[in-house]
C-alpha cells in the first residue's frame, strides 16, 4: 500500500535537457527546429511520391515510404518536446504524457530495426534471385512484411513501457535527458528493476542483434553475387541498388552502438555528470539520422529524382 502511495505521488517528471548549458539552448533550438522542418519536408515528399507515382509502386519504394513515414512519426514524438524544453525554464512533463512519449519513440525505433531488415531481404532477393523477385516479393508478401514490422515494434514498446511505468518512483523525478528515454526513467525507480533489465535484454537481442545479423548475412550473399558479375558496369549498377540502404543501416546502427555502448553517468542530479557529449549524440540519433535518410535515398536514385521533378512540375502546372 505504501509503494502505491509513493508511485501515485510522482505525477510529473523533470527533464534536465541542457539546463546546465543555458547559452546552448537557444542555439540548439534554432538548429533542431530547422532540422525538424527539413525532416518533415524531405520525408513528406518521399511518402508523397512513393504513393502518387505509379513507377515507384514496387517493394523497395513501398518500404522506403514506410521508412520515411516512420521517421516523421519518430521525430514528432520527441522533437516538439525537446524544442519546448529549450524555451521553458522548468522543463516538466506529466507522467501520463511521459509514458505516451516513451511508447511512441521506443515503438518507432524498434519498428525501424525490423523494417531495415525487411529492406535488406528485398535487396537480397532482387540481386541474388532476380528471376524469382516478382514471385517472392509480390504485394501479398511485402505488405504483410511491413505491417508485421509496425506490429512487432508496437508490441515490444507496449511491454517495455508498461513494465517501466508500473515501477514505484519515490520522489526522485529528474530525468537526465531531453525526453522520457526508457533507460533514463528506469534509473529513477526505487524498486528492483531486474525484470526490466532482462526484458530489455531480450528485446535488444530480437530487435537489434537479430536484424543486424540478418542484414550482415544478406549483404555477404549480395556482395558475393555482385563480385561474380563479369562486367564492371553491371557490378556498379547492382551495387547502386543497395548502396543507399547500406548507408542508412550504417548510420542508424552505428549511432545506436556509439550512443549506448559508452558508460553513462549514474547521478541524474549532478550537473558535473550530465554527460553533454552523450546528450548531443542522442540528438544526432533522434534528429540528424531521419534528416539524412531522404537525402541518402534521393542523391543517387534516378527514379526518386524523376518522381520528385514530376511532382513539382504537376504542382506548377496546376497553379
Amino acid at each position: 500500500m505504501e509503494s502505491a502511495n509513493q508511485t501515485a505521488s510522482v505525477t510529473e517528471f523533470v527533464l534536465l535537457g541542457l539546463s546546465a548549458h543555458p547559452k546552448l539552448e537557444k542555439t540548439f533550438f534554432v538548429l533542431i527546429l530547422l532540422m525538424y522542418l527539413v525532416i518533415l519536408l524531405g520525408n513528406g515528399v518521399l511518402v508523397l511520391v512513393t504513393v502518387s507515382d505509379s513507377r515507384l509502386h514496387t517493394p523497395m519504394y513501398f518500404f522506403l515510404g514506410n521508412l520515411s513515414f516512420l521517421d516523421i512519426c519518430y521525430t514528432t514524438s520527441s522533437v516538439p518536446l525537446i524544442l519546448d524544453s529549450f524555451l521553458t525554464p522548468r522543463k516538466t512533463i506529466p507522467s501520463s504524457a511521459c509514458a505516451v512519449q516513451m511508447f511512441l519513440s521506443f515503438a518507432m525505433g524498434a519498428t525501424e530495426c525490423v523494417l531495415l531488415g525487411m529492406m535488406a531481404f528485398d535487396r537480397y532477393v532482387a540481386i541474388c534471385n532476380p528471376l524469382r523477385y516478382p514471385v517472392v516479393m509480390s504485394k501479398a508478401a511485402y505488405v504483410p512484411m511491413a505491417v508485421s514490422s509496425w506490429v512487432a515494434g508496437s508490441a515490444a514498446s507496449m511491454v517495455q513501457t508498461s513494465l517501466a511505468m508500473r515501477l514505484p518512483f519515490c520522489g526522485d523525478n529528474i530525468i537526465n535527458h531531453f525526453t522520457c528515454e526508457i533507460l533514463a526513467v528506469l534509473k529513477l525507480a526505487c524498486a528492483d528493476i531486474s525484470i526490466n533489465v532482462i526484458s530489455m535484454g531480450v528485446t535488444n537481442v530480437i530487435f537489434l542483434a537479430v536484424p543486424v545479423l540478418f542484414i550482415f548475412v544478406s549483404y555477404v550473399f549480395i556482395v558475393a553475387t555482385i563480385l561474380r558479375i563479369p562486367s564492371a558496369e553491371g557490378r556498379k549498377k547492382a551495387f547502386s541498388t543497395c548502396s543507399a540502404h547500406l548507408t542508412v543501416v550504417v548510420v542508424f546502427y552505428g549511432t545506436i552502438l556509439f550512443m549506448y555502448g559508452k558508460p553513462k553517468s549514474k547521478d541524474p542530479q549532478g550537473t558535473d555528470k550530465q554527460d553533454l557529449p552523450g546528450k548531443l549524440i542522442s540528438l544526432f540519433y533522434g534528429v540528424v539520422t531521419p534528416m539524412l535518410n531522404p537525402i541518402i535515398y534521393s542523391l543517387r536514385n534516378k527514379d526518386v529524382k524523376a518522381a520528385v521533378r514530376n511532382l513539382v512540375s504537376q504542382r506548377r502546372f496546376s497553379q
